[in-house]
């Protein structure tokens, strides 16, 4: 409950990036943000953004561990463990988001640039970023590394080792049992991702705004809104 109350908060902040000035440029007819505001915005999101797949890795070990190591439970995922996975979390979070800013500060001239959604979307920003094409697909990658393959590796991993775990239990109750456990879990990670990588994978293979807004609003609004409601049905 301490990641789960963790990841609650890491969605707050990251629905609270985006929904507020959509609903004031809806109400006022205004789709302009500042430059300030732009960064500001695109920082926050990425931030919390990436928390939340990296919390969301914290808890396919805690899973892990509950598990395939029952006994040692209380030992391994102790409270200094806990808070340590949540600031480590925190920091590679936070080391991408200023990645993501190192880039779009090298944008010369943004001034009337035109973003086909509803905030500062980091994936349609990068395009106007005005490195040499090189050391710009090296830092997209390298933040590409941090904030998808790594959790993305981490939770299947665990996930491996946890079915590998659960095969071997020899009445179908316990296999049921052990698998209802990561059902919540499961559901919220390919919500979360499902959409993110779609975002990403669209933008670079088949370009449409429309479905980009449609993708965007998912994983900014629709996701963060239903994780609640997974987790507490779960309960």
């Amino acid at each position: 409950y301490f990641l789960l109350s963790n990841l609650s908060m890491a969605d707050i902040c990251f629905i609270s990036t985006t929904v507020p000035k959509m609903i004031m440029d809806i109400q006022t007819h205004s789709r302009v943000i500042s430059y300030g505001g732009c960064l500001t915005q695109m920082s926050f999101l990425i931030l919390f953004g990436c928390m939340d797949g990296m919390l969301l890795t914290a808890m396919a070990y805690d899973r892990f561990v509950a598990i395939c190591n029952p006994l040692h439970y209380s030992v391994i995922m102790n409270s200094c463990f806990c808070h340590f996975l949540v600031l480590l979390s925190f920091f590679i979070s936070l080391l991408d988001s200023q990645l993501h800013n190192l880039i779009v500060l090298q944008l010369a001239c943004f001034k009337d640039v035109k973003i086909s959604n509803s905030f500062c979307d980091p994936s349609q920003l990068l395009r106007l970023a005005c490195f040499d094409p090189f050391t710009n697909n090296l830092v997209v990658y390298f933040v590409g590394f941090i904030s998808g393959f790594l959790p993305i590796s981490g939770i299947f991993v665990s996930y491996y080792k946890i079915v590998s775990s659960i095969l071997r239990v020899p009445s179908k109750g316990g296999k049921y049992r052990a698998f209802s456990t990561c059902g919540s879990h499961l559901s919220v990670v390919c919500l979360f991702y499902g959409t993110g990588i779609g975002v990403y994978l669209g933008s670079a293979l088949l370009p449409s705004p429309r479905n980009d807004v449609v993708a965007s609003v998912m994983y900014t609004v629709v996701t963060p809104m239903l994780n609640p409601l997974i987790y507490s049905l779960r309960n």
